[in-house]
């Protein structure tokens, strides 16, 4: 059977793959940790649109979780013809001051899980000549970003993993693209206790704009027009004014943030 992959689908730009992709007839393999949230997502899916959906609850982040997932797929004869790697988190602060257990489990979910599953399920796209991967990234990886150093520099990895094995796999029919949103409306900020410093836009509009770069072959798409802007005038300046510049947004929001948290 062929279906689409979603990891961290279980809310936010995963859940709005979801729901996008099921519209188009989409048979769908979500993932997340949260197994009553996917249960109920794919019961509505399946009801609504008439598609078959399965869920695979399971962190993400445990040892070799991502060869378990491939397994189990490979098991229940599937054929995984569109892997989007959404799964990911982030945080805000001073580097030092972090927790660098979670600093580290970052990295793990957000480059070493999009890599071991792209490398994966990517041997049956090309003995088939066709596949899509979808990796979400971010604005932020445009350029790095003081207080949420370790969030950027992962995001910076995908953007530059993903155009580069687009470049690799166009020749066997392989669309990669790395999604660039700027800030979304999803719970990514409680659960980086970060602080928005720009307008937010909504999944859904992101995932629109990621099917449309998806469908002409993009190896990288901005979503949102002043989210683009920002992108590419931050490539114009040297990084050592970027990051000032980026400091004197954060820094005094953080510290208001830690005097009402005091």
């Amino acid at each position: 059977m062929k279906v689409t992959l979603i990891t961290g689908a279980s809310g936010g730009i995963g859940e709005a793959f979801a729901r996008a992709l099921a519209k188009k007839r989409q048979n769908l393999v979500l993932v997340a940790r949260s197994e009553d949230k996917l249960h109920e997502l794919c019961d509505s899916l399946m009801f609504q649109y008439g598609i078959t959906a399965h869920y695979v609850a399971v962190d993400l982040n445990e040892f070799e979780a991502d060869q378990r997932l491939y397994e189990e797929t490979q098991r229940h004869g599937m054929e995984v013809e569109c892997l989007i790697n959404n799964a990911g988190f982030g945080s805000m602060g001073d580097f030092s001051e972090l927790n660098l257990e979670r600093e580290l489990e970052m990295i793990g979910l957000n480059v070493m899980v999009l890599v071991a599953l792209t490398h994966r399920y990517l041997q049956g796209m090309r003995k088939r000549k066709r596949g899509t991967i979808i990796n979400v990234s971010s604005t932020a990886g445009f350029q790095p970003v003081p207080y949420m150093a370790t969030y950027a520099a992962t995001k910076a990895f995908v953007t530059s993993f993903t155009e580069a094995i687009a470049e690799e796999n166009r020749q066997f029919g392989i669309t990669a693209t790395a999604v660039c949103p700027g800030p979304v409306d999803t719970n990514f900020f409680d659960a980086a206790n970060a602080i928005p410093f720009s307008a937010m836009q909504t999944p859904d509009e992101v995932v629109e704009t990621a099917l449309k770069g998806v469908e002409k072959g993009k190896s990288h798409i901005i979503s949102g027009w002043t989210n683009y802007l920002k992108a590419h005038a931050a490539t114009f300046a040297p990084n050592s004014v970027v990051t000032k510049f980026i400091s004197a947004i954060i820094r005094p929001k953080l510290k208001a943030q830690k005097r009402l948290k005091g």
